[in-house]
């Protein structure tokens, strides 16, 4: 009865989509009185949601093979960490995470939303429920997560081995929040659209929503890229891969949307881009859901499914995003832009960042999708790889990352001061380092060069708003954009390391033999079998020294038996210059063994930088949520002392 209790939730929150969105016509039409009855209708919808993704969640962790998709993705002997993660490893199990999210999302708005009118606000609910209808529609009829078996196998086919691994756990479900936290913002948008009630108002409800969302798809990327790093075994931190991208693409409109978001909320101003930029970034979210569920992609990342599943989730991208544009052009054009600014202001600068940040959009979104058109026309494959990435995204990423250093500096309207004479010191640190580089380094290219000069610019750049002023009293919103511009410096240095100075060494060993990689010589000691729960392996013993000390490591390559799959499991020693990462192959015909050695200094700052761009948005969000929190003690403590 468990299943059957998780389907009839999931029937009952379709209908109460169906019925939200229909009160919002007729409130919309005829001005009926519907707010508190959609209220609570998109509050029971997400408890009813969250029920059937909880349902899921116990038939996993049971085990109950007559479920279809446990029997497909789970197995009895499988850790019990994976049996609950394996519920979203998959495609029905990460469709119900990822609706359960929109409709517990839409009945937060629905609590929550005072900052904007009325009619704003059920229109949004209005959007957020047909989103949500969408998605029910898909799972219901496209995709059952609890379709049963029937006589129920003993044990199931298991969960796909690069799948088991404590990221599981964390980052699909980051990631999924910061897609799905975008919808509230479109649906903002949407009811904003329909309403004309685009203002301040507006904005500084919407900013919340979009905060959030950026944090938690931050934490998602980050997660995400090292997850990959030492799961995959191919020693990179990013591959360009079109999955990686699906989820790049809705973090640049995102941040592009952030800092909008900001001016709309601050002057008034950018409502048209601000509108477009919401559309935008929840557009990604769904591009990149429809790329990993369709089966047009060949991935490490994608679920493999059939097109006709492709074709419906194509069909929902169309009408959603369709829809969107459509009643963009319509009302975009009769908005009245706010308070109006000069070239050299903040606003200025905030939307030169946004056009560089939607430049580098479009060629990540060409690069990604372009190979599946033209093998849609021409029938032949090819393939769009790093070097496209790194020569036209590279340049225009470190123009931007020299221009984040300007714009805090600058006010709001019209600046009238010497902005530039504060950047004399960051520009000096950056001219250095590039000296630096050419003297020590004359062999590296150019990118990472200029990566080195532009991360020690923007590293000073980015502490100057809090120069000349007491950092105590600085607001916390303040302390979140310095943390997260320092985030980028340090990022941004941590990716110029490790293309500039990252060694690898390929070889054929014997056991004793000693290779070296970078300042490291590694001794293959012995290669023997072990076994764990649910697999078995050939495990490496490696002996590494640099000087003085000694470090072992012992790389694995792992076979899983539910299903068949051969997975190598990297070796990783982290120091505070960099990461020794081994990995151990076949053995060939010789009796030899594969080692594949690599020594990437300084690649752990990426992680750290990215930790830090995070920790700036949490900042940013929490102080977002005190001083909200103050204004309304205040208005409360005023209303008390009037009327006493």
């Amino acid at each position: 009865m468990i299943a059957e209790t998780g389907l009839a939730a999931l029937w009952l929150a379709a209908g109460l989509a169906a019925l939200q969105f229909l009160l919002m016509i007729l409130a919309l039409r005829s001005g009926a009185e519907v707010a508190r009855a959609m209220r609570s209708i998109a509050l029971v919808q997400g408890v009813l949601t969250l029920v059937a993704f909880v349902m899921l969640l116990v038939v996993f962790a049971r085990s109950d093979m007559s479920v279809a998709l446990v029997f497909e993705n789970s197995s009895v002997v499988k850790p019990f960490i994976y049996k609950v993660a394996g519920a979203w490893g998959n495609h029905e199990g990460s469709m119900l995470m990822w609706v359960t999210i929109l409709a517990v999302a839409g009945a937060f708005l629905a609590v929550l939303a005072h900052r904007t009118g009325e009619r704003t606000l059920l229109a949004a609910l209005g959007a957020q429920a047909l989103l949500a209808l969408g998605f029910y529609a898909f799972l219901l009829f496209a995709s059952n997560p609890f379709a049963r078996l029937w006589p129920p196998p003993p044990d199931g086919q298991g969960l796909n081995p690069l799948l088991q691994d404590p990221g599981l756990a964390f980052h699909p479900p980051t990631l999924y929040l910061g897609y799905v936290g975008l919808s509230v913002a479109f649906s903002l948008a949407v009811g904003a659209l329909l309403t004309g009630e685009v203002d301040s108002r507006l904005g500084r409800a919407m900013r919340p929503w979009v905060l959030g969302a950026w944090l938690l798809l931050t934490l998602g990327i980050t997660a995400g890229s090292y997850w990959a790093y030492y799961e995959l075994g191919w020693g990179g931190y990013w591959f360009w891969d079109p999955v990686e991208n699906a989820s790049l693409m809705p973090w640049l409109a995102a941040t592009a949307l952030l800092h909008s978001i900001n001016v709309l909320a601050a002057r008034g101003a950018l409502k048209a881009w601000t509108m477009m930029l919401a559309v935008i970034a929840f557009s990604m979210s769904m591009v990149g859901t429809f790329l990993v569920r369709s089966g047009i992609l060949t991935s490490v990342h994608a679920f493999a499914i059939d097109p006709e599943r492709g074709t419906f989730l194509l069909a929902l991208l169309a009408i959603y995003v369709g829809a969107a544009f459509v009643l963009f052009a319509v009302r975009g054009a009769n908005l009245k832009e706010g308070a109006p600014f000069e070239l050299v202001s903040r606003e200025s600068g905030l939307v030169i960042n946004n056009l560089f940040l939607t430049v580098i959009l479009g060629v990540v979104f060409v690069g990604t999708l372009y190979p599946l058109f033209a093998e849609a026309v021409s029938g032949e494959k090819m393939s769009v790889g790093t070097p496209y990435f790194n020569a036209v995204a590279g340049p225009l990423a470190l123009l931007l990352a020299a221009l984040v250093g300007v714009g805090p500096l600058l006010a709001w309207r019209r600046e009238r001061r010497p902005v530039l004479k504060k950047l004399t010191v960051p520009a000096l640190l950056g001219a250095t380092a590039l000296a630096i580089t050419i003297i020590l380094a004359p062999q590296i290219h150019i990118l990472p060069r200029l990566g080195f000069a532009v991360a020690a610019y923007l590293a000073a750049a980015s502490i100057l708003p809090l120069i000349g002023r007491n950092p105590l009293r600085a607001p916390l919103a303040t302390w979140g954009m310095v943390v997260a511009h320092f985030g980028i410096a340090v990022a941004l240095t941590g990716m110029a390391a490790n293309s500039a100075f990252t060694t690898e060494r390929l070889a054929i060993a014997n056991p004793g033999d000693v290779l070296s990689v970078g300042p490291w010589q590694v001794q293959l000691e012995s290669v023997t079998p072990a076994a764990g729960k649910n697999w078995t392996a050939i495990q490496a013993q490696l002996r590494a020294t640099r000087g003085s000390g000694i470090v072992t490591l012992a790389p694995q390559m792992r076979y899983f038996s539910d299903p068949p799959m051969e997975t190598n499991e990297s070796a990783i020693a982290s120091f505070w210059n960099g990461q020794l990462y081994t990995v151990v192959g076949r053995q060939d015909v010789s009796g030899a063994w594969q080692l594949r050695l690599w020594w990437k200094p300084f690649v752990t700052l990426i992680w750290a930088g990215g930790g830090l761009i995070a920790l700036g948005g949490a900042l940013a969000l929490f102080g977002r949520i005190w001083m909200l929190f103050r204004r309304r003690s205040r208005a409360a403590e005023w209303r008390t002392e009037r009327y006493a």
